[in-house]
């Protein structure tokens, strides 16, 4: 149990917070922009409707190591979580990207991010085992293995995830948690874009330990970037890998402090190659499938590429003009994918100055049909239709 529960009436007492704030806001039909450490609210479609602040609901409400499932509250700090686990030596094992201190576990979940380790042990809502929540009348509600079984036809857990606080107010969220790889050690070589994706596809597909790729050099197939390849896993696995793609690919292992770093820098973005430092550059995110070859980007004088997920995960910096982000868009989508594009905001917001419009990606038909019928469901007066997502 986390210190910072310690008195289930101060619980209650901001779970009646909430919803009275729900109600008022559905009075006065005024939407209410749900809010944890504001750490990602750069990401989706900007508002300025009131903000319902979900820190002092916060701590871990029950952690059972044996059954890899830990709940808390979601204005717990992300790094409590992770600091619980670590004593344990467990972990989340999707890699939440923070982008700040402040960052909190129900914040990382509505956001559905991932970081590195996405390629193989798979998505957020993949670990999304039960949830507790407030919808839009203030009814307080359970759903998850652990609670109740899903009337609706959905599976309401994984629901919320990447929901970004616009279907209802998350409360308390069970995850299934993984044990701390035995063994963990990065390689890294320089190689061409082009073979990377060839190898990297090549390995997926073989019993490696394969945890994390990144590639990171230009657009421009001719030239070689640098590859780093990250194994976990038992012992006798990794050391065997190991000496299979260092024979392939002449590669080196990197210290694992150095490599530690490394990775951490990936998932927050921290590397230069993410840096872009006016309103005229741009970091284009492209989702692509796996096996998708290199791509003809436009031309720019910035021209840093990132390959991540084995290459269905690409980060490029070019121009902002729309006829750029346009032609990006038509690239991602004639290979099944999308392009998303993070550009320089006027004014700094929380800790980035980057942000992202999700409506530049409008949802299909039949996605926005079954969004509007969750929304009514849940939400009828629309109390948390901020407008962050499409």
């Amino acid at each position: 149990m986390s210190a910072a529960v310690t008195d289930s009436s101060v619980m209650q007492n901001s779970v009646n917070a909430f919803r009275e704030q729900i109600l008022v806001a559905k009075k006065n039909q005024t939407p209410l922009s749900i809010e944890g450490g504001a750490t990602k609210n750069w990401y989706g479609n900007p508002n300025s409707f009131a903000k319902l602040s979900t820190t002092t609901y916060r701590g871990i409400l029950d952690y059972q190591p044996e059954e890899l499932v830990i709940t808390a509250c979601t204005g717990t700090p992300l790094q409590e979580i992770e600091m619980a686990l670590a004593q344990r030596s467990q972990v989340l094992a999707f890699e939440p990207p923070h982008f700040g201190d402040k960052a909190t576990f129900g914040g990382a979940i509505a956001a559905g991010l991932a970081g590195p380790a996405r390629i193989s042990t798979g998505n957020l809502r993949d670990f999304v085992l039960g949830v507790r929540l407030l919808d839009g009348r203030g009814n307080d509600l359970s759903f998850g293995g652990k609670v109740m079984k899903n009337v609706a036809g959905y599976d309401i857990s994984r629901l919320l995830p990447g929901s970004l606080g616009t279907l209802a107010l998350l409360l308390e969220a069970s995850v299934k948690v993984l044990p701390k790889p035995a063994a963990s050690l990065t390689l890294r070589a320089m190689i061409s874009q082009a073979q990377a994706l060839k190898l990297l596809n090549q390995w997926a597909g073989q019993p490696l330990p394969l945890s994390a790729s990144a590639w990171i050099g230009t657009s421009n197939d001719q030239q070689e970037g640098e590859l780093s390849i990250r194994l976990a896993g038992a012992n006798a696995a990794v050391s065997s890998a190991s000496a299979m793609i260092t024979s392939a690919i002449g590669a080196s292992d990197v210290s694992p402090t150095v490599a530690a770093q490394f990775w951490q820098n990936l998932r927050e973005q921290d590397l230069p190659c993410f840096q872009i430092a006016d309103l005229g550059q741009a970091l284009y995110r492209l989702a692509l499938p796996a096996a998708c070859p290199p791509l003809q980007f436009p031309e720019s004088q910035l021209n840093s590429l990132v390959l991540e997920w084995h290459g269905q995960e690409r980060w490029w910096r070019g121009p902002s003009d729309p006829d750029c982000f346009a032609t990006l868009k038509k690239l991602a989508l004639a290979q099944g994918g999308h392009a998303t594009q993070f550009k320089v905001s006027n004014a700094p917001i929380a800790n980035t100055q980057r942000f992202t419009l999700l409506s530049e990606n409008p949802l299909t038909v039949g996605l926005a049909t079954v969004q509007q019928r969750l929304r009514q469901a849940f939400d009828p007066a629309g109390i948390f239709a901020t407008g962050r997502m499409a």
